[in-house]
């Protein structure tokens, strides 16, 4: 058998791959057109951050600063929204619709999001899965085990599963962020447009990793055969 990376399946993933190049590109080349544009309320990200969560009446969430490049996010565990150095000191339209999505994040979980709370619940199976499928088929294939190799299949089904679930959730986070900044005078009219830029950028890496991820799956079972033995 070929290795994994040479084999002739890998062009299945080739297209995926271009989308996710394509995304990280267009994120970047968003990012910093727009973070060049100041927002006409000149409000920081980390003040927006703590008005927003007051404005919707959140006080259980703590906003704090961490280090990195557009490492922003919202940990539910610990109910602590992160934003980076460039987010949270700035002031300009992608700060604000960076912060605003991650507050919808916190808003989503404060309201027990169906979508959300069903993520968080598949995250450790869906970590298992993306980690253990590929020595798991590697081993059923070196073995002659088709049960094996089904059962990589299988787990990896899990980490497909995450990011179709993933895609509604970063979704209504941006509309939640478009919204709240809007509504509460945040940025203006004019504003809109470029800010639903920059998140639509965003979303579209969530879009490319959800391809990915059912390539992969297809990949998959083209390797272990079970693609094949079905069609038989």
């Amino acid at each position: 058998m070929m290795p994994f990376m040479f084999d002739p399946t890998f062009i299945l993933i080739l297209p995926a791959i271009l989308l996710a190049l394509y995304a990280q590109g267009k994120v970047k080349s968003v990012y910093a057109k727009y973070a060049n544009y100041r927002a006409m309320s000149s409000i920081t990200g980390a003040e927006l951050a703590r008005r927003l969560l007051r404005d919707q009446r959140i006080d259980s969430v703590e906003v704090e600063l961490v280090q990195g490049h557009l490492t922003d996010h919202y940990d539910p565990r610990k109910k602590v929204l992160r934003l980076s150095p460039e987010i949270y000191h700035g002031t300009s339209l992608a700060a604000l619709g960076i912060t605003a999505h991650e507050v919808g994040h916190a808003v989503q979980h404060e309201e027990g999001y169906t979508m959300l709370v069903l993520r968080n619940m598949i995250v450790p199976f869906a970590s298992i899965g993306s980690q253990a499928a590929f020595p798991l088929l590697f081993i059923g294939l070196i073995l002659g085990s088709q049960s094996l190799a089904a059962l990589g299949v299988v787990v990896f089904m899990f980490a497909v599963a995450f990011q179709f679930i993933t895609l509604p959730v970063e979704y209504n986070a941006s509309s939640r962020a478009l919204a709240l900044l809007s509504e509460g005078g945040y940025i203006t009219a004019e504003e809109e447009k470029p800010v639903k830029k920059v998140l639509n950028a965003a979303a579209l890496t969530y879009v490319a990793a959800t391809a990915m991820a059912i390539m992969q799956l297809i990949r998959l079972l083209v390797i272990s055969g079970l693609l094949q033995r079905n069609n038989d």
